[in-house]
Order: structure tokens, then sequence, then C-alpha cells
């Protein structure tokens, strides 16, 4: 990287291929945390305050983050030439989030391990914004003594056992009788979000059959959510009703 092109992706936080909508809600998590009036007017969140300003005027405007990332790719180019006795070295990293840290948005520690990194383990801050669809990838700068690197990590949904996830989609189960499948009828799940949501059964439902609930699944790469895919099964209500007559 250039020491003439800052990179405004690395200080949000951000992969280069982000929406604007992510662009957004980093921007705001990030202003809010190193205002200087919440840190005690110190010049190092003055500082950061103004490289987040300067990367948001940028990445903001369709038009000026074309030319941006022309010039970015340029210099990109230019910093894996090595110079200076400095290496650019990059790693990635794979971590997974439950799924109300990718709805509602996360922080946390990310360790990595370099063998050519002589000081040991690294540890970097991770802002995740909310809304952040699975398979995006954030980029961190690295520090000395391979601070022209970054740390590209790429976060996937975690399973719980409720739901799992398939890119942007949930797939969860539904229980019911065989004789709620067979006449139909309204039935609840919990959504991603904990919130209550109406299922309605078509008369005749199969086991095994799959409904689909709109928008109630994981954030997409370009906004947006997925959707929540219920499985019907059935209880075996009925034959232990028989059974207990016997």
């Amino acid at each position: 990287m250039s020491s003439t092109t800052p990179d405004h992706y690395a200080t949000l936080g951000l992969d280069r291929r982000c929406t604007e909508a992510q662009i957004r809600a980093a921007y705001r998590l990030l202003a809010k945390q190193h205002h200087p009036d919440v840190n005690g007017g110190a010049p190092a969140a003055l500082a950061q305050t103004q490289a987040l300003n300067a990367a948001y005027e940028i990445l903001s405007d369709p038009a000026r983050r074309r030319a941006y990332d022309e010039e970015l790719s340029s210099s990109i180019r230019s910093a894996a030439k090595p110079a200076s006795g400095k290496a650019a070295v990059n790693i990635t990293k794979e971590i997974h989030l439950d799924i109300q840290e990718l709805l509602r948005g996360t922080t946390l520690e990310v360790r990595v391990n370099d063998p050519a990194n002589p000081q040991g383990p690294e540890s970097y801050e991770l802002i995740v914004p909310p809304e952040t669809a699975p398979g995006t990838r954030f980029r961190l700068p690295r520090t000395a003594p391979f601070e022209r690197g970054v740390v590209l990590v790429r976060v996937k949904a975690r399973p719980d056992f409720r739901f799992r996830a398939r890119g942007s989609d949930l797939r969860c189960d539904l229980r019911i009788s065989a004789r709620r499948a067979l006449q139909g009828g309204v039935e609840k799940v919990r959504g991603a979000t904990g919130n209550s949501l109406r299922v309605q059964i078509p008369k005749q439902t199969a086991r095994g059959e799959i409904l689909r609930i709109a928008r109630e699944g994981l954030p997409k790469p370009r906004g947006g959510r997925g959707d929540l895919l219920v499985r019907v099964l059935y209880t075996h209500d009925v034959q232990i009703r028989r059974a207990s007559r016997r």
C-alpha cells in the first residue's frame, strides 16, 4: 500500500465488495465509538475520527468510490513488490459467528498465528456491523513487522440447535400433528431474532414439505434478507394415544 493511498476499506474494517448499507453501518458504529467527546478529546480519537470521515466521504459516493478503487488496485499491485526490506504478507482467517451476531452486530478479538512473526501471535479487534451477510470479508491492517499486509477475515454463520444456515437462507423444523397437516391451519415458529412468526399450513401438507417465510433469514451480500425455510415434521401423538388405550 502506497503511503499516499490510505486503505479506506481497512479503516472501516470492510472488504472491497461491501455494500453501501454496510459502509453506512460500519461508519456510524465506528464514528460513535471513536468520537473525541467520548474519549476525553484524545489525539488518537481525533485522528481516527478524521480517518473515518475521509473514508466515508469517498466510499459513500459511487463515482468517487470507483475512482478510488482504481487507484487502490494500482497501489496494491505496487505494494506487492518487495521494497524497503518489508514484506506485504496477508493472512486469511475464517471465523464463525452466531446468527444473532450477524443480525445485530458484534465486536470481537481476532487472533492469528504467523510462524514468520518473531513477536508471536497477533491480536486485532474486529467490529462486525449489524446486518452482516455470511461470507462477508473484512480487512484488518497488520502491525509491525508486517504492517504492509492485512488480515483477511471471512465470517460464516454458526449453526445452532434451532437453525441451519445455507447462504442467506435459514432452515428450521416445525412438528405438527397428522390431523393439523390434513386439515391445515396456522402455526407459530420463532424467528432468527426471537420474534414470533405465523406459518400458514396448507391442507394435506406432506411430511417433509418446506414452507417458506420471506425475508426472515440472514442478511444478503447486496442488502435485504434471505428466507426462513420451515420443514414440516409429524408428531406421533396419534400413535401414542392409540397405544395408551390398550
